[in-house]
């Protein structure tokens, strides 16, 4: 083996041209459709060279196709985009949309994390035999854990101005993205049915007594529900969506006012528990149910529940951080999940756990205990309280993926406004009053049984962004469905990505069979799978990407046709 230089010749599109100042080696690597001669040292042999070149990650290496010559478009926005895959609400963000300081992330969070979807799902911690500090433990470890695929996720959406649906079509493909962005919308629209239906119950507590005790308060059995609570539903979704159809600007102001003024209220709910309870240690002075084998039992499947609560979000994140100022800005604007969850986390397991001092039994659904604690005040605040918190949390959690997914699926057709409209209406075909109807059913029917998709979506997209592009897109083929283009694969699907879904999905089905008691005999192992379905189908279906993407030889190297969005970052 002797040491020697050897030179590729690379053929490469790129849709800026270089400016009369440019050094004569910049203006080479920028020419559009050039021939560049890269020399690096290799010990190799020379008939061994391109056998070797598949093997090393970090060596930029021949596109399949090259990408056809483009007009110069304005920096980070694609050249000659397929109208079929772009619209004003798909194409990178410009600059000066860029308006998200990192208070304004942070701010998101408090909106999303202040709800009743939060505090119950702490409250059913205790309610299912948790102490108050053990709750705590699991939801705050549960979101650290989820903090690093957030970040990671995010950045692509800050570096180059691209949403979910988009960042989707680089691992899937330009027509396979559909897949797990309308998985993805599906949890989002029953989300937005389970908060849009406590947003409705805000309104029923306020009804005079009277009212709740006529026959219109009666469940009919083939509702579910009474008719009455019913309506209310529908008067808090007519409400909700006026402001949804508003559109990020007015997403983002929302979240900026609301958030001082949660973090008051709860302050007040926490307060007003701590005086009536005679103090913080008769707060939290209810211990374990649970043995140790029981709270183990417990802990694990009650994790995934943590992790899958916010695990929607960690996949589209990109919808909201391709508005934020820097990277910077997006990666301190995501510090506030873990502080705020945890923060908010201990009031909900305080109140709870108070609730057993104050009335002599757990109460864990805050609509509830504010409906005991009675009072003309009381009702007010808890109606104006429960609304600001449904509403910064739906909007932003449920609606955005779900409309960006409708629109990434026919542009021509779909709006945002569109998108959220339809988003609104499958809420309510979710019928969220039968996922609320115990502790034991949101948590490990709904949360756990649905990270079963996001847990493999998220392990993929990661997997493709880091360990095959190296956080190098190309952003106009991004938006091109020519069999040229670098993410059209096989017709617009990419074979790996679909594999791998479906193989971190399958093992996960036996476990929630024998959960909804349609397949009670199910193994062990497949339960245990179940209970840990986020992690498992993460890791699984994110490194069989991997390896197939190897085997198959679907990376393409680094052509990226468009560079970050945000000047001087790389």
């Amino acid at each position: 083996m002797v040491s020697r230089v050897s030179s590729l010749h690379l053929h490469f599109s790129h849709p800026y041209h270089s400016s009369s100042s440019s050094s004569p080696t910049t203006r080479s690597l920028l020419q559009t459709n050039s021939t560049t001669k890269l020399n690096f040292p290799i010990r190799t042999k020379p008939n061994r060279l391109k056998s070797f070149l598949p093997l090393l990650p970090f060596i930029p290496q021949q596109c399949s196709k090259p990408t056809p010559p483009m007009a110069a478009p304005n920096p980070g926005q694609p050249a000659d985009p397929d109208p079929a895959l772009i619209n004003e609400d798909l194409k990178p963000t410009e600059p000066g949309q860029r308006t998200f300081t990192g208070w304004e992330m942070a701010s998101l969070w408090v909106g999303l994390v202040v709800g009743v979807p939060t505090y119950y799902l702490a409250g059913s911690l205790v309610d299912l035999g948790m102490a108050w500090w053990q709750g705590i433990a699991t939801v705050v470890l549960a979101n650290v854990i989820l903090l690093f695929p957030l970040i990671l996720t995010g950045d692509p959406g800050t570096r180059y101005g691209i949403s979910f649906p988009v960042l989707a079509r680089s691992s899937f493909g330009v027509r396979g993205a559909h897949v797990p962005t309308l998985l993805r919308a599906l949890v989002g629209c029953g989300w937005y049915g389970i908060e849009t239906w406590i947003g409705g119950e805000a309104i029923f507590i306020l009804l005079p007594h009277a009212i709740k005790r006529s026959s219109w308060s009666r469940a009919w059995p083939w509702l579910g529900t009474s008719p009455l609570e019913f309506v209310c539903f529908i008067a808090f979704w007519v409400a909700q969506l006026i402001i949804a159809l508003r559109g990020m600007d007015g997403i983002r102001q929302l979240e900026k006012y609301s958030a001082p003024v949660l973090i008051l209220l709860t302050s007040a709910l926490f307060v007003w528990a701590y005086v009536r309870a005679g103090g913080l240690g008769h707060m939290l002075s209810m211990s374990s149910k649970l043995t140790g084998p029981q709270f183990w039992g417990l802990f694990f499947p009650s994790l995934t529940a943590n992790l899958s609560f916010w695990a929607t979000l960690a996949l589209n994140i990109p919808d909201f951080t391709r508005f934020a100022k820097s990277r910077t800005n997006q990666v301190t604007g995501q510090l506030g999940l873990p502080i705020f969850m945890g923060l908010f986390t201990f009031v909900g397991l305080a109140v709870t756990s108070s609730t057993k001092v104050i009335y002599g039994r757990v109460i864990s659904n805050p609509i509830e205990l504010l409906e005991q604690i009675g009072g003309i005040w009381t009702m007010v605040l808890a109606i104006i309280g429960i609304s600001l918190a449904t509403i910064t949390t739906n909007i932003a959690a449920n609606v955005v993926a779900p409309a960006n997914a409708l629109v990434n699926l026919s542009p021509s057709t779909f709006t945002f406004r569109r998108g959220a409209l339809l988003t609104a209406l499958l809420g309510i075909l979710f019928q969220p009053w039968r996922l609320l109807k115990s502790s034991e059913s949101f948590v490990y029917t709904w949360l756990v049984g649905y990270s079963a998709l996001m847990g493999p979506i998220g392990g993929i997209l990661l997997s493709d962004y880091y360990l095959i592009r190296r956080m190098k897109l190309n952003v106009s083929d991004l938006y091109t469905s020519s069999p040229s283009g670098e993410y059209f694969y096989t017709g617009g699907y990419n074979l790996a990505a679909m594999a791998a879904l479906v193989v971190g999905i399958l093992p996960v089905v036996p476990g929630f069979l024998q959960k909804v008691a349609i397949f009670p005999g199910a193994p062990g192992v497949f339960v245990g799978i179940y209970n840990n379905a986020w992690f498992f189908s993460f890791f699984l279906s994110g490194f069989l990407y991997w390896i197939l993407s190897v085997w198959l030889g679907k990376r393409r190297g680094y052509c990226t046709g468009g560079g970050p969005l945000l000047a001087g970052e790389t």
